[in-house]
């Protein structure tokens, strides 16, 4: 028979204390004369200068060096990753040897580009390296024998690159390769104001859409990047005017395919535009990324008018891939010769001196000698300034893959012919002489150079001079090459400074608080340890004994607080 107190409603543990019960007080007194005895234990004690013991993980205080393939789109993912990771204290280093964890970011568009995606993840794995895998290659196939056992960010998680990280470095296997949806709804991909750290802190890449709406039998991306699915204008418009607010005086927009920007959303390419020119500094600059001729079509005569207004450079890159309608139909691109032909000659007319620059692919499956000459009176025609030639590559996994492939020798034998022809013109000769303004944004590869665009975004070589980097300047052109012209600066022109604000540092993260920014940059100069970070603090705890035993008194102080309020 169950006890009287059973019947009792207890609203609190500590109602099962009865008046009979010794209060905690006089259990205490009772206990004054007993002497406590200290336990030994074995604890492994380690110095500022050894750091936390061998065994010790603590994510978010190691090196990681990134390295990213393929297209701008690819860079512009890589940055955000590398933003990301530097302002959870990540330090990001461009010494792969004295990296604790490799992030490689692949392209999926050739073979040899996954070749090398391939050979670094076998090197990082000899020198005992962590391995991220990131991009369109493990997206596409992550099943991959090469790949198994290793961490993967999809191409639309890398806002989660952190978590991914954290538990690689653990020596755990993650992969996050879902699809970012709203409402069941796919997204363009992860959101644009997070941290990054530009490549080029006078550069800004925005990714306006994912995907495309072609399904081209050669085109192994589609399979990672997956149907369209673009930003809003508003999301657009407030990363340009974020970029120029730290310092940024050039955007390329970039994406599979800007030409069908907006198609799943109810706008278009223009009216993003419109919108975007509208925020751009005086004397920055707007570069558009690729389109392919069926979406452009639409859009001739506003296209015309934007790439003739004067903060957008009159370039556009419309990759044609063969000038034989059949080889265009087995490739599916949706478009015939004709239709590339109206689109370049109607800008060329509406849009005098526009750059256009063009791909070509050599040795489609059925591609036959008649096929390849059409291809060779296109280039002599057009004399394309700026020309990709490419050897085709069977991706597995395609159509095109699984249709008879043109010989080897044969394929490289056009590419071979095409490139003569491609070097048999001097674009930029007749330009020697002109006075042009520039953009100085880079430092050339041999590093003799500044690199500078003008409004053709035809490259300009000028003098290093350091005042120049960033800025607007008048140059004569009196040498011109193959793929660059050189320009000396006029003596009395004035130099103008196209940003609102001082350009961030090289490394140093976009997307932060200016305050946030400083403690961060303040904290990578201090050895081992990052206390801008969440995980800075802890490492803080093993390096600074003083700081353990603050840290402890206030945990114990905390302890004995709530023993007083719980039995008092």
């Amino acid at each position: 028979m169950p006890s009287a107190s059973c019947d009792i409603l207890l609203d609190d543990i500590e109602d099962i204390v009865s008046q009979e019960d010794s209060k905690p007080q006089d259990r205490h007194s009772s206990r004054r004369q007993v002497v406590p005895k200290v336990r030994r234990r074995h604890t492994q004690m380690f110095s500022e200068e050894n750091g936390p013991p061998s065994d010790s993980t603590i994510p978010g205080i190691q090196k990681i060096w990134i390295r990213t393939w393929g297209c701008s789109h690819n860079n512009s993912d890589g940055e955000y990753m590398a933003g990301q990771l530097a302002a959870y204290g990540y330090k990001i280093t461009e010494n792969a040897s004295d990296a604790d964890l490799w992030l490689l970011n692949s392209c999926t568009v050739k073979n040899p580009a996954e070749d090398h995606f391939r050979n670094s993840i076998k090197k990082a794995q000899e020198e005992n390296k962590k391995v991220v895998l990131a991009g369109c290659v493990p997206q596409a196939q992550p099943r991959q024998d090469y790949l198994k056992g290793l961490s993967i960010i999809g191409v639309q998680q890398i806002d989660r690159v952190v978590e991914v990280v954290e538990e690689t470095i653990k020596g755990h296997s993650v992969r996050l390769l879902g699809q970012k949806k709203d409402n069941g709804k796919r997204l363009g991909g992860a959101r644009l104001d997070l941290p990054k750290i530009r490549k080029n802190p006078l550069i800004e890449i925005i990714s306006i859409n994912t995907g495309c709406l072609n399904a081209c039998t050669y085109c192994k991306t589609k399979h990672a990047r997956g149907n369209l699915a673009s930003y809003p204008i508003d999301e657009l418009v407030d990363r340009a005017k974020q970029s120029f607010q730290e310092g940024v005086c050039e955007i390329w927009l970039t994406s599979e395919d800007t030409g069908a920007y907006g198609r799943d959303i109810g706008t278009d390419l223009p009216s993003l535009l419109w919108r975007l020119v509208e925020v751009i500094p005086e004397g920055a600059m707007l570069r558009l990324g690729m389109t392919n001729p069926p979406y452009i079509l639409e859009h001739l005569e506003e296209m015309a008018k934007i790439l003739n207004h004067p903060r957008v450079y009159s370039f556009l890159h419309i990759p044609v891939q063969s000038a034989s309608d059949s080889v265009l139909m087995a490739m599916k691109r949706e478009y015939c010769v004709a239709d590339f032909r109206r689109v370049v000659d109607f800008l060329k007319e509406k849009v005098p001196g526009i750059t256009i620059a063009t791909d070509i692919i050599c040795g489609f499956p059925g591609e036959t000698d008649e096929d390849f000459q059409e291809t060779v009176k296109l280039v002599e025609e057009y004399k394309f300034p700026s020309l990709f030639i490419n050897q085709f590559y069977p991706r597995p996994g395609t159509p095109a893959a699984k249709l008879e492939q043109v010989p080897a020798q044969v394929k490289k034998q056009r590419t071979k012919d095409l490139s003569r022809v491609f070097h048999s013109y001097s674009p930029y000769d007749h330009k020697i002489g002109e006075r042009q303004q520039v953009l100085v944004t880079e430092e050339s590869f041999d590093s003799k150079f500044y690199v500078a665009h003008n409004r053709f975004y035809e490259q300009v070589l000028v003098p290093k001079n350091p005042p120049f980097l960033g800025k607007m300047v008048e140059v004569d052109i009196h040498e011109s090459g193959k793929h660059f012209m050189k320009g000396q600066p006029v003596s009395d022109a004035k130099v103008f400074t196209p940003s609102i604000s001082k350009p961030l540092a090289k490394g140093e993260v976009s997307g932060l608080a200016q305050e946030f920014r400083s403690r961060l940059g303040a904290a990578s100069l201090m050895p081992h340890t990052s206390a801008a970070s969440p995980r800075g603090a802890l490492q803080g705890l093993h390096q600074d004994p003083a700081l353990r035993v603050a840290v402890g008194l206030a945990l114990l102080a905390l302890l004995l607080a709530f023993f007083v309020k719980v039995y008092t």
